[in-house]
């Protein structure tokens, strides 16, 4: 049986106060838990029902098992229809960011994107593409807010994510920074060559003024229509396509 104290511990990871307290975030759901438990990160606890158990198939033995009533899970989930399954996972501790590590690929650069369902969407779209790096300003939503870990759907178990000061790190960078912006060159027209940086901005302001100044080129998805403006995600994803057309043309 659930303890005040472990459901008072479980609830509280919704924050990143308390995430960063306890070193711990939560992943829910079935599919999102089997990913963690095959990936590197370190898993301390998994909650779930009977039926949740079968799913999830033959847990390791390093991995703390505790089996819970539906209703009791009920109090620890943060899903609106849950699936029974939870785990507390200890919050990774990467190398520090070096330029070696961005050498030779495309990775993202995100100026301040505030929607958990954004950054989800752009994780599985990084994965989806092959991109292993996410670098963050302060100001980014936290990767491991549980709206954001859910909308991953386990692809944030394979990427690797940075928080930096972004003024400080694009002063420091030497890849080119590729930023999309409304007034910039197509990205059908643009060659992104074999590395390089994709920078995308906030969801209502874009990249930030001050920043721009040091945007290598301004590239933009051409508008043929009378929207405003793009999703980011799905911005991030057409260019994320983009990127991969070309690298298939050239290795043809």
């Amino acid at each position: 049986m659930l303890s005040k104290a472990q459901i008072s511990l479980i609830t509280s990871l919704q924050h990143k106060k308390f995430r960063s307290q306890h070193h711990l975030f939560v992943v829910e759901g079935i599919k999102s838990v089997l990913e963690f438990m095959e990936s590197a990160y370190k898993i301390e606890k998994i909650y779930a029902t009977v039926e949740a158990v079968a799913k999830l198939g033959k847990i390791p033995e390093n991995i703390k098992l505790e089996e819970v009533s539906a209703q009791e899970f009920g109090k620890i989930s943060s899903l609106k229809s849950p699936q029974g399954a939870l785990a507390l996972v200890e919050l990774p501790q990467w190398d520090e960011l070096t330029q070696k590590d961005l050498q030779g690929k495309h990775s993202l650069l995100l100026d301040d994107v505030q929607d958990p369902g954004n950054l989800g969407t752009i994780i599985r779209t990084a994965e989806w593409f092959g991109i292993a790096h996410i670098i963050c300003s302060i100001g980014t939503v936290d990767a491991f807010n549980p709206k954001v870990v859910q909308a991953t759907m386990g692809s944030l178990s394979r990427i690797k994510l940075h928080y930096v000061d972004i003024e400080a790190f694009m002063a420091s960078n030497s890849l080119p920074i590729f930023g999309a912006l409304l007034e910039g060159t197509s990205i059908y027209a643009h060659d992104f060559g074999k590395e390089g940086l994709i920078m995308m901005g906030n969801e209502g302001n874009g990249i930030r003024k001050s920043l721009i100044p040091q945007v290598t080129q301004a590239v933009t998805i051409p508008r043929i229509g009378a929207a405003e403006s793009l999703n980011v995600a799905v911005a991030t994803t057409i260019f994320c396509s983009e990127l991969a057309r070309q690298q298939l043309a050239k290795s043809e």
